[in-house]
């Protein structure tokens, strides 16, 4: 038997009920599981077959990080939403957003449904 890479045990079984959300959408996998703490490992096929099923109901895309600089107005920052992005969400530019400070430095912002 191996040994957990986290607690150093060896108490680790073979399970096929292992939970992972993404965007909403919850993946059941097979993988292994440590009994002493808990800590679940997942192999690379395993994980191919979730990126593969989460790009076809539309939830793994390609990774994007765009920099842009912020620009002040008489009431407060400004930030412009990228054409590709604004496309990509097809945002018309009277869509309610909630904006959230994650962390130190994130913010995330959200586009309310309607």
């Amino acid at each position: 038997m191996k040994k957990c890479a986290i607690c150093e045990k060896i108490n680790i079984i073979d399970v096929d009920d292992i939970l992972s959300e993404l965007d909403g959408y919850t993946f059941v996998i097979k993988g292994k599981r440590c009994m002493q703490c808990g800590e679940e490992f997942i192999d690379e096929q395993e994980g191919q077959k979730i990126i593969h099923t989460a790009q076809k109901f539309g939830v793994w895309g390609e990774p994007l990080k765009l920099h842009r600089k912020l620009s002040r107005s008489a009431r407060g920052t400004m930030l412009r939403i990228p054409t590709d992005i604004e496309e990509n969400l097809n945002l018309k530019g009277d869509e309610q957003v909630a904006i959230s400070k994650i962390g130190k430095n994130k913010i995330l912002i959200e586009v309310e449904s309607s």
